[in-house]
C-alpha cells in the first residue's frame, strides 16, 4: 500500500499544524493535506514547531476543498466523541489506532487520515461524508485531547503503515478504486429512490452502507459485481 496522507481540517491555530506536520516527519509519513488552513508562511508558528518537517512536510502541504479530499481518498475522520451503539451511525462504529493499522495494512487505495478542528473536531456533517471513523482510547472523565496531540498519538499507532518499505500487500485484498465505490455509492442512492425506500431513511441507510464498505475494502471485482446485482434489479423492475 502506499503511505497514507495525513488531513487537518479547519486547524485555527498554525502551531498546530507545525506539530502535525513534525509527528508525520517522526513517524514517516510525507503526504499532508490541509482543508481551510491559517495562515503558515515561514514566518508562522507551524515553521517554529515543525522541526526538520519543516523542510519538507510543511512546504510540500497540498490545500484542498473538503469534497476534493473525500473524492480523492479513502478517509478515516478522529473523532473523541463516539457514539455508544449501532443505534447512531454517524460516529459509529469506529475503530481504535491500533485496530486500524492492521485493516488499513491491506488496502491498497489512497488513503487519508483525517484530523479536525481543534475545539470541535470533525462535525457530523463531515463524519457522514467520511468512510470509517476512528477515536483514541482515553479517560471517560476528559477523553478530548488536543489536536496535535491526537494526531501525535494516532500516527505512531499507525507508525508500521509508513516506515515498513518491504512489507508486500496481500493480493487478494486489492481495493476497489475510488472513482468505483463512489459510483456504486451513486447507484445505490439512486436505487433507493427507485423503489421508493422512504425518504427521511435514505440519509441514514446511505451512511450505513458507507461504513460497512469502508470496513470491508471491497475489491474492484467485488464492488463491480454488486453494481451489477443493483443493474439487474433495476432492469427487471423495468
Amino acid at each position: 500500500m502506499s503511505k497514507p496522507a495525513v488531513a487537518v481540517v479547519d486547524a485555527k491555530t498554525s502551531g498546530n499544524v507545525g506539530t502535525i506536520a513534525r509527528a508525520m516527519k517522526n513517524f514517516g509519513f510525507e503526504e499532508l493535506l490541509l482543508v481551510d488552513p491559517p495562515y503558515l508562511g515561514r514566518d508562522s508558528e507551524a515553521y517554529g514547531f515543525a522541526g526538520q518537517a519543516r523542510e519538507d512536510v510543511l512546504p510540500n502541504a497540498r490545500e484542498l476543498s473538503f469534497d476534493d479530499l473525500v473524492s480523492e481518498f479513502h478517509t478515516v475522520g478522529f473523532t473523541a466523541i463516539t457514539n455508544e451503539d449501532a443505534t447512531k451511525h454517524v460516529r459509529f462504529p469506529f475503530r481504535t489506532p491500533a485496530e486500524l493499522s492492521a485493516s488499513l495494512a491491506d488496502v491498497e487505495a489512497d488513503t487519508a487520515l483525517v484530523f479536525g478542528r481543534e475545539r470541535v473536531g470533525l462535525t457530523n456533517d463531515e463524519l457522514a461524508r467520511i468512510d470509517e471513523v476512528a477515536s483514541i482510547p482515553a479517560s471517560h472523565d476528559y477523553p478530548v485531547m488536543n489536536l496535535g496531540q491526537a494526531a501525535t498519538v494516532a500516527l505512531y499507532e499507525l507508525r508500521d503503515l509508513a516506515m515498513n518499505e518491504t512489507q508486500l500487500p496481500d493480493v487478494e485484498r486489492h481495493r476497489a478504486e475510488e472513482e468505483s465505490i463512489e459510483r456504486f455509492y451513486d447507484h445505490a442512492e439512486a436505487f433507493l429512490a427507485e423503489i421508493d425506500y422512504p425518504e427521511e431513511k435514505r440519509d441514514k441507510a446511505m451512511r450505513m452502507l458507507r461504513r460497512m464498505v469502508g470496513r470491508t475494502h471491497p475489491t474492484g471485482r467485488e464492488i463491480n459485481t454488486v453494481l451489477g446485482l443493483l443493474r439487474r434489479a433495476e432492469n427487471q423492475m423495468e
